[in-house]
């Protein structure tokens, strides 16, 4: 538990505190909950955010401080709660004025039910924190709905990185401009992004391994950091997870990188365990996905709207939350050659993984298609009503794509782009879209329109 009050933002700016700072300018705010993987700074833009805008702070990390949980034993009305508080933080609580972390809440479900009751008491603002919400959901027996506002956090994305390493604004302004009219980046300022987009799937988007980075430039304290974090995950796997799913999420974990390797990157059950039937995995897949841990992309029959509608569970990638993770969870050390720009067959797996970890940091649903007719497709997101194609190369051959090229051209099917990730330049030729690695970062959800006002005429009836 601590109590802190006013001072300014840390080195490491991110996107989530205009977020916050939305959230805190609502009239009828409700409270925040910030989900996410553990480590990658929830806490921290929290306490930020508090000392530059609240006059009192408190801090309650039930992780931590396992005695925090009596505050919420008894009756969960807010009064009552409120007079646990600050007798257990023995701390002022002013009205308009507070701000109350819930840290870790899933390791207090009653404090989960509580905050309806403390929304509607109105005095003070509230923001949770949850590593594993989506793995405890069950514990908790009434859930605040209507009262509580579910905000996604990721590890660091590519944009929050330049950021970090001193790109100024204005350099990735122009970049924005490029990528909007499909014109090209000088060839110092590409060659320049290029090789921070190689230290970042390095790196990674964990603000500790930033940190380190930033400040040392030592590759070798980034992995010994990026170690303690997949430890911490172990961890977290054998403590939360239950007693008969154990071993199977170990496994799934610890075999991501090897089943990306693979030449189609699906995972493949039967690697890890030859009698091993899907059903009886898919627990122990969701668990990883929601401890934000794993990400996964689904196969779809069919590349068309709605792909939900669409997905066959049983076959899927299962790509690592964090791309600087996987490469520390590599048997072989794979930093050296991905920074010397060494992108060959046996690491497109990695590159692979960065643009899917940036999709769907960009607010996507991860899909991708492959039939023994018209080939594979690394990505097929839905934007809006299209349906876009996506395919990432690693290698000097990026403007070879058959499947892209035979599967934009079947007549029954619309799609929107068909985008080419790849090392070179903003080109265009017919239908596709050759865009920079780095420039992933700006492919984002097509936005709807404000003041969509749609009235009916009545005076007919």
């Amino acid at each position: 538990m601590h109590i802190k009050n006013a001072g300014g933002i840390g080195m490491l700016k991110r996107k989530a505190y205009d977020r916050l700072l939305e959230w805190k300018a609502e009239e009828h705010k409700k409270a925040l909950c910030i989900l996410g993987a553990r480590q990658i700074g929830k806490t921290t833009i929290v306490r930020e955010f508090a000392k530059e805008h609240y006059k009192y702070f408190i801090e309650i990390n039930f992780l931590l401080d396992e005695k925090a949980t009596q505050i919420f034993s008894g009756a969960l009305d807010a009064q009552t709660i409120i007079t646990n508080l600050t007798a257990y933080v023995q701390s002022p609580m002013e009205a308009g004025e507070t701000l109350v972390l819930l840290d870790e809440i899933q390791e207090c479900p009653n404090a989960r039910t509580a905050i309806k009751f403390l929304v509607e008491d109105g005095r003070f603002d509230y923001i949770e924190t949850g590593s594993l919400l989506g793995v405890r959901y069950k514990e908790v027996k009434s859930y605040p709905v209507g009262f509580e506002e579910i905000y996604r956090m990721y590890p660091m994305d590519f944009e929050e990185y330049l950021w970090a390493n001193g790109v100024q604004k204005d350099t990735i302004a122009y970049l924005k401009e490029c990528f909007e009219q499909r014109k090209q980046v000088t060839d110092s300022v590409h060659d320049t992004l290029n090789k921070l987009f190689l230290s970042y799937i390095v790196v990674g988007g964990m603000p500790q391994a930033v940190s380190k980075y930033v400040e040392t430039h030592d590759i070798g304290k980034v992995v010994a950091n990026q170690n303690e974090i997949l430890e911490l995950y172990r961890l977290d796997i054998a403590k939360y997870a239950k007693e008969s799913d154990k071993i199977k999420i170990q496994s799934i974990f610890d075999s991501i990188p090897a089943q990306l390797n693979e030449k189609n990157r699906r995972f493949i059950l039967s690697s890890i365990d030859k009698n091993g039937k899907q059903n009886r995995y898919e627990n122990s897949f969701a668990w990883l996905a929601d401890a934000g841990v794993a990400l996964p992309c689904y196969n779809v029959v069919c590349p068309q709207p709605p792909l939900q509608l669409n997905e066959k569970h049983n076959l899927f990638k299962l790509f690592m939350g964090d791309t600087g993770l996987l490469c520390a969870a590599c048997m072989e050390n794979v930093q050296f050659d991905i920074l010397q720009g060494n992108l060959d067959v046996n690491l497109g797996s990695i590159l692979e993984n960065i643009i899917a970890q940036t999709i769907k940091c960009n607010g996507f649903s991860l899909h991708y298609y492959d039939s023994k007719k018209n080939g594979e497709l690394d990505f097929v997101i839905q934007n809006g009503m299209k349906v876009d194609l996506i395919e990432v190369k690693s290698g000097n051959d990026y403007k070879k794509h058959h499947a892209l090229n035979k599967i934009f051209q079947i007549e029954e099917w619309k799609f929107g782009n068909a985008y080419v990730f790849c090392k070179g330049n903003i080109e265009q030729e017919k239908e596709t879209i050759y865009l920079p690695w780095y420039m992933s970062m700006f492919y984002k959800v097509k936005q709807i329109e404000q003041n969509q006002i749609f009235e009916i005429d009545l005076s007919g009836l």
